[in-house]
């Protein structure tokens, strides 16, 4: 078997499972490597993520001090440039820069994959717009962490970040979520989560629901039950630090009485036409698709 170049090494084609790709001081190409970094323990590192991390002509991380950290663990010495929210406007224009002479620029968050709920995506977007490559190394996520554990449906879910601080806006939020047909994924603190549950269970009535804290590392914890149950729970004993929340999705009788479903469709029929809105009413109601439109019908008569 003939040995692949660096360049097929780092960018090479997709492999079948059972293949691999291995590379030890990989020669990147011109682009940007978005790397997923542990969210807790360092060992989930992976080793593309440490090839790239090494070879990178410049390493840019949301915070210095806590991508130093593994850094350090891992004996890395690539230079680290500092990209974050507060900064983003004055150096995208500086990274494009980078990327138009032709180097590889590697992108970190302080935890996790990158983009989720940290200002990459703008950097991201604006090196797709250039026409730059954008290079997606994967890896840990506290969000798919929080999925697997909680024993939630996973085949359909929806993450929704954090919620406004103030009840007023995050019940607004949790109302426009509550049809959704999906588990819900929350990033959520510590000294906020007792006010959340508390409107959750006022907006969406009692679902099932996992609180999940310190993902991946010795004192990883998820708490099952239902919005009482958890409010009664984090009054015993109060969670500490970020958290990541996840609601299961509603059952069966979502509580859209005839006025609800009748409303929803003076609203959209005349964006949709009486059958797509059908459709999309149904969907969010939990009716039948042909009540909804014998109803649709109904209004249109």
């Amino acid at each position: 078997m003939s040995i692949p170049s660096s360049k097929q090494r780092q960018r090479g084609p997709q492999h079948p499972i059972g293949e691999t790709e291995l590379a030890i001081t990989p020669r990147l190409d011109s682009g940007l490597y978005v790397v997923a970094t542990p969210i807790g323990n360092l060992r989930d590192i992976t080793l593309r993520a440490l090839d790239v991390l090494s070879a990178a002509d410049k390493v840019l991380a949301e915070d210095t001090r806590q991508t130093g950290k593994l850094f350090e663990a891992y004996s890395l010495k690539n230079k680290l440039v500092a990209y974050h929210d507060h900064n983003a406007a004055a150096r995208i224009p500086q990274i494009m820069g980078w990327l138009a002479e032709g180097q590889s620029i590697a992108l970190v968050s302080d935890a996790g994959t990158p983009l989720v709920s940290d200002p990459g995506f703008k950097l991201v977007r604006e090196a797709v717009a250039q026409g730059h490559e954008v290079f997606p190394l994967p890896g840990a996520s506290a969000v798919l962490a929080g999925l697997v554990k909680s024993g939630l449906p996973s085949d359909r879910f929806l993450f929704a970040g954090f919620l406004p601080a103030k009840s007023v806006g995050r019940k607004r939020e949790v109302e426009a979520l509550k049809p959704v047909q999906a588990t819900l994924v929350f990033f959520e603190t510590g000294p906020r989560i007792k006010a959340c549950l508390t409107d959750m269970l006022e907006v969406l009535g009692e679902r099932d629901v996992v609180l999940t804290r310190e993902l991946t590392k010795r004192y990883e914890e998820a708490r099952a039950g239902s919005f009482a149950e958890l409010i009664a729970s984090v009054d015993a004993d109060a969670p500490r630090g970020e958290l990541v929340l996840l609601v299961g999705p509603p059952g069966e009788d979502t509580g859209w009485d005839a006025a609800r479903v009748q409303l929803a469709l003076e609203q959209i029929i005349p964006e949709q036409g009486v059958k797509r809105a059908s459709a999309d009413v149904a969907e969010l109601s939990g009716w039948a698709k042909r009540d909804v439109y014998a109803l649709a019908l109904q209004m249109k008569k």
